[in-house]
């Protein structure tokens, strides 16, 4: 995720010994309690890494790395950063916890907990399958590519900082093909149904008419203050960069991918089939979920919730007076039309904007404070519409860029209200993942590395917790969209079990289609496109909701615990309040929260 205008390794041999010569300088002269001292080790480690991952940088609305891509698919990159990790965990170790503030030493453990997951991260050769249908930078060069994202188009700067980047793009996606031939020679290849996925995502953005081209976009919104000759320097040299390096670049690939890659592709769905596979999962759902849990304590913790799920969903499909079994209901509610009302994308985002006027009232009451940052619904863009899922976009903390909530339509006219119309917008939206990640960036009393940090279980579980807060916020009042909740709540329910199993289990991709249909109202298509996503990113999808079962415990610990003292307001603000954080440092600060009230 990054650019390469200079020699990748000596830019990050620099960057390594720059930070090891601040660092080891102050921990040379410290045994710490100082909670200054550690700020500026907070800030060292969030600038250094920024310069590994630029993209982050970008995405942050931080714009001092915006023509960077070092490529992060050498030996080289691995090992420096590697060290850089080692360098902050071995830095950790000076401070004494018992002399810094409770807000420092929350996030001392955050960082702690971060270098030291990816450190672990190391023993697993996964640059040798640097991309799939769901993840890489193909998709993201795209959206930052085509001027509607965090890559900024504002200035004479921003236009040659992009061309910069494409630089180091087109040598990253030569060694990923390079560490995909090396992956073939180890086994370390992605599932054969994957590749077939991959394929026409490059095809289809190899266009011939470069003004038709995505990557040409920003070209027809040049700002009225560039002058004449600017103008007519970035058409051409947008232009020549499609057609002499994205172009051939991409057309590469997907030549490599057809005639090479897709015959190595392994027919198996799970990277239990690839040697060191289960310990891999077995680390990348400790990762996910920040917790300690087994792969079969995941499972079985799904296996009860799927049953739990299922007799509600019964109790409503019985209220609303359907005769047949579940999966006749599910079917029902799929294909009847009344479901789907709409005629075009434009009535879709108009709905959910309904959602939020509806619940604002409600929202006053449940949250003392939100995000500055404005919010926006946006139908995803069409060259990665037929392979994504409704997602949220971050906003920019200064406000320059709003929060936006991605909705794919592929057509209007088949788009179902009642695959989770409402409990979608709680998650992905407001107040899931707008509220949430915006509270975030925009607490600037937060260290930087911990205001743009990610921990799944928390911010997936926020999301998800926040879909059972429909009913206290105004909705679910229709049954169909209280069984649509229901849906959403048993589709993560079912990730426990489905991703557990294809990865430790031996379920096939056919089978994991199969109890996904039996289980919830989803069309195969779309049961095909979700497990396909959890093979191609294991551990993942469990976060969601191991995440939210310990929010609701916790929410339910303390009303029962603080009884009339209990604030469902304050509650969300307390949790709220420092950002994402591994489960286990969330239980004990909100215990300590707990403990200060009674």
């Amino acid at each position: 995720m990054k650019n390469i205008r200079w020699n990748t390794l000596l830019f990050v041999a620099v960057l390594w010994m720059s930070s090891c010569n601040t660092d080891s300088n102050s921990s040379s002269t410290t045994k710490i309690g100082s909670s200054g001292a550690l700020r500026s080790l907070f800030d060292r480690y969030y600038e250094g890494r920024l310069k590994f991952f630029p993209f982050e940088s970008t995405t942050a609305g931080e714009t001092r790395y915006n023509d960077l891509f070092p490529n992060s698919n050498t030996i080289e990159f691995r090992n420096n950063l590697k060290s850089f990790y080692t360098l902050y965990l071995d830095s950790l170790s000076n401070f004494k916890t018992e002399n810094i503030d409770d807000n420092d030493k929350i996030a001392l453990e955050v960082l702690k907990y971060d270098v030291e997951m990816n450190l672990k991260g190391f023993d697993f050769p996964d640059h040798l399958m640097p991309l799939n249908q769901f993840w890489g930078m193909h998709l993201n060069m795209g959206q930052y590519g085509s001027g509607t994202s965090a890559q900024p188009f504002k200035t004479v700067k921003d236009y040659d900082n992009w061309m910069k980047r494409v630089e180091g793009y087109i040598v990253w996606t030569d060694s990923a093909i390079a560490n995909m031939r090396e992956g073939i020679k180890h086994g370390y290849v992605l599932p054969r149904k994957l590749i077939e996925k991959v394929i026409p995502q490059y095809e289809s953005t190899i266009a011939d008419d470069a003004e038709k081209s995505l990557f040409y976009e920003p070209i027809k919104n040049l700002p009225s203050t560039f002058s004449e000759s600017d103008k007519a320097r970035f058409a051409a040299s947008y232009a020549q960069m499609i057609y002499e390096k994205i172009n051939p670049a991409h057309a590469r690939m997907a030549k490599f991918l057809k005639e090479e890659y897709l015959n190595a592709g392994r027919m198996s769905s799970g990277i239990g089939a690839m040697k060191g596979g289960k310990e891999r999962y077995a680390y990348l759902a400790s990762l996910w979920t920040t917790t300690q849990l087994s792969p079969d304590q995941i499972y079985e913790t799904g296996v009860k919730e799927v049953a739990r799920i299922k007799s509600e969903m019964e109790k409503t499909m019985n209220s609303v007076g359907f005769k047949g079994s579940l999966k006749d209901f599910f079917e029902f509610m799929k294909t009847d039309k009344q479901f789907m009302p709409f005629t075009a994308p434009k009535q879709v985002t108009d709905s959910f904007y309904s959602i939020l006027k509806k619940i604002e009232p409600n929202l006053n009451k449940m949250f003392s404070s939100k995000p500055k940052c404005a919010f926006e619904v946006r139908q995803t863009e069409a060259f990665r519409a037929a392979s994504a899922s409704a997602e949220y976009n971050e906003g920019s903390p200064d406000g320059k860029r709003p929060g936006i909530f991605y909705v794919p339509i592929l057509d209007a006219k088949t788009y179902n209200t009642t695959s989770g119309f409402e409990s979608l917008f709680l998650h992905e939206a407001i107040p899931g993942h707008h509220y949430q990640c915006m509270m975030q960036r925009e607490n600037e009393s937060l260290p930087k590395f911990q205001r743009f940090n990610w921990y799944g279980a928390y911010g997936e579980g926020w999301a998800l917790y926040c879909e059972s807060l429909g009913k206290e916020l105004g909705l679910y009042t229709d049954p169909y969209q209280y069984m649509g909740a229901l849906g959403d709540e048993m589709h993560r329910a079912i990730r426990l079990v489905v991703d557990v199993a294809i990865h430790t289990k031996g379920m096939t991709r056919e089978e994991a289609v199969k109890f996904m249909t039996d289980n919830e109202a989803i069309s195969e298509s779309g049961a095909i496109a979700e497990i396909e996503r959890y093979m191609a990113i294991p551990g993942q999808a469990v976060s969601y909701k191991i995440g939210a079962l310990k929010i609701r415990e916790l929410r339910s610990k303390y009303e029962k615990e603080l009884g009339s003292k209990f604030s469902i307001a304050n509650f969300h603000a307390k949790l709220l309040e420092s950002g994402c954080l591994p489960l286990d440092v969330l239980e004990r600060k909100m215990n300590n929260w707990a403990s200060s009230i009674q």
